[in-house]
């Protein structure tokens, strides 16, 4: 069934007549912010992308950057407008105004347009390839080691008879981690946003990453992925509903959008354990597979407002009845008598404000009336949801180019376990959802400033406070891995609250400056200070790091968690 379905599913999708259409924009937090601030500039929403689900395909922000003019977005900074003059470069195939070709080109064929290495275009084919480059070296008072990165590869992208869009990318990474990240990845056994690594230098990281999908539209209204890579639900900077925190992983999608409604639906096969030797690498032994399905149902309300609601499952072994793209998953479940991990979530944003936008995510993991309201007992073990909370402010105090977001984030205890293993809200050990887990709160703020055209200045305060278990045997309800039938603390049924078991205190800063060189040829400087506190702990951990790095055509890596 795992070999046949793919092939079905590709048969099935192939069999409809195509539109033409683009590939989808890998999630960059940077990048997705420029289209974001203007959105929320213009009070209201494009009618061409619902922005809750994540990435969003080039073809539709070619039609928003065609939108945006002088006199819609109520006047522009230079600023404003060397970012939109960017974005339509980097999506020329599929603005309707001129873009530029280069001045000067490499080798007289290479860079003709500024954001393509090389590129060819006619009738049938439309191809752009880019090399992806990330250099970092970084200092940690008391690590003789240099930290860094050292990633080079490839990205390609283009469409087959302007129907079917294709994109992969390629990189092989060897990298150094600052110490917080190392102590995740040992106590883990994965590294955060990838799969299965090496050993590099004794003290570093060797992988290989890979993404690429497949996209095209079945219909006016139907559009269809087929992919292995990564997706994220919400308008924050962290998801309680689906994250691009864990590693890739192969998936169907397909969006419907109707009138003022977008109906998304998502089949993925993740990986539910990694076997490893006696020094705790991964091995080449073949990993259990676990199924996950979701649809999320959006909704314009007026121009300012967009809620969803939506619906997921994980489940240890596919089943054809949650193929079916229109049903409740929990009537499915109980029909089948299925233990499979069911979650129940809604979202919203409301630009309710020129500049500013309020959104939010409300997750619910488990419900027993009583239980949850307090009724029969307070705090219960099975009172499982996760919340966000957050506000954006564009151009704010009226400051040109200036953006301020705050977030907050809580998951109560056992949010995302279950009774089994495979039924975790996980993949590759690491949660699909947020960094942290369950068991927490955490505050966040960013300022992002942008004082002239090629300058970013990017700077993140974040708060976290959770509860870590003492040893393996315990479960305090952090670890989105463990089994929830065996808490082993004492607590009991009731008064498990969120932070319970050994308090730990984070406050981290990072400030970014980024300048960009050339067309997404970028050098970062950033410095982060972190510390951490522990209940009753004889000594706390306190650290700054320092690094400088160089990037082409290639996402900038944060270690804010």
């Amino acid at each position: 069934m795992q070999k046949f379905l793919p092939s079905l599913v590709l048969i099935f999708f192939f069999g409809f007549q195509a539109f033409g259409q683009g590939a989808y924009v890998p999630f960059n937090r940077d990048y997705y912010h420029l289209y974001d601030r203007y959105e929320i500039l213009r009070m209201n929403h494009n009618q061409v992308i619902h922005t809750g689900f994540k990435p969003w395909r080039r073809d539709q922000l070619g039609q928003l950057l065609d939108s945006m003019d002088n006199a819609s977005m109520g006047g522009m900074t230079a600023v404003d407008a060397f970012n939109l003059a960017y974005l339509r470069n980097d999506n020329w195939e599929f603005v309707t105004s001129e873009t530029p070709e280069s001045k000067k080109l490499l080798f007289g064929k290479l860079y003709q347009k500024p954001s393509d290495f090389y590129h060819y275009r006619d009738e049938t084919i439309d191809v752009h390839v880019n090399p992806v480059i990330y250099l970092s070296a970084g200092i940690e008072p008391g690590i003789d080691e240099f930290r860094g990165r050292n990633s080079r590869g490839l990205e390609l992208r283009g469409s087959i008879d302007r129907k079917v869009a294709f994109y992969t990318l390629l990189t092989t990474n060897q990298v150094i981690f600052p110490s917080w990240i190392k102590t995740y990845t040992e106590e883990s056994g994965a590294v955060p946003g990838e799969g299965f690594w090496k050993r590099y230098n004794n003290v570093g990281y060797g992988y290989f990453s890979a993404a690429g999908h497949i996209s095209f539209n079945i219909s006016k209204h139907i559009q269809a992925q087929i992919g292995h890579d990564r997706n994220f639900v919400g308008e924050g900077y962290r998801s309680m509903v689906l994250s691009d925190f864990a590693n890739t992983y192969p998936f169907v999608k397909l969006n419907t959008k109707i009138w003022k409604l977008q109906f998304t639906n998502l089949w993925a096969q993740q990986i539910g354990d990694i076997n490893y030797d006696n020094q705790r690498r991964p091995t080449d032994k073949r990993y259990p597979n676990k199924w996950f399905a979701m649809h999320r149902l959006g909704m314009d309300i007026g121009k300012n407002l967009n809620i969803g609601v939506y619906e997921s499952v994980m489940m240890q072994q596919f089943d054809l009845n949650y193929l079916n793209p229109v049903i409740f998953y929990r009537w499915v479940e109980h029909q089948l008598g299925s233990p499979d991990k069911l979650m129940l979530g809604t979202d919203f944003k409301w630009n309710f404000n020129k500049g500013m936008q309020l959104y939010g995510q409300f997750v619910l993991d488990e419900f027993i009336f009583k239980e949850f309201f307090g009724i029969s007992g307070k705090n219960s073990i099975r009172n499982k949801h996760g919340i966000q909370a957050g506000y954006k402010y564009i151009n704010s105090f009226g400051i040109d180019n200036l953006d301020l977001q705050l977030e907050y984030n809580q998951a109560r205890p056992y949010t995302y376990q279950e009774k089994r293993a495979y039924q975790s809200y996980s993949h590759y050990r690491t949660p699909l959802v947020h960094p942290l887990g369950a068991n927490f709160r955490e505050a966040i703020a960013i300022v992002r400033y942008q004082p002239a055209p090629r300058l970013f200045v990017n700077a993140t305060a974040m708060y976290q406070m959770y509860g870590d278990d003492p040893n393996p045997e315990t479960n305090y309800g952090k670890d989105v891995l463990k089994n929830r039938t065996r808490p082993n603390t004492g607590i009991g049924l009731y008064g498990n609250t969120i932070g319970q078991g050994i308090k730990n205190d984070i406050l981290m800063g990072t400030v970014n400056l980024s300048y960009m060189l050339k067309h997404n040829l970028f050098v970062d400087f950033s410095h982060s200070y972190r510390q951490r506190t522990v209940a009753d702990a004889i000594a706390n951990e306190s650290t700054n790091y320092s690094q400088v790095s160089l990037r082409l055509n290639m996402v900038r890596h944060d270690y804010n968690y």
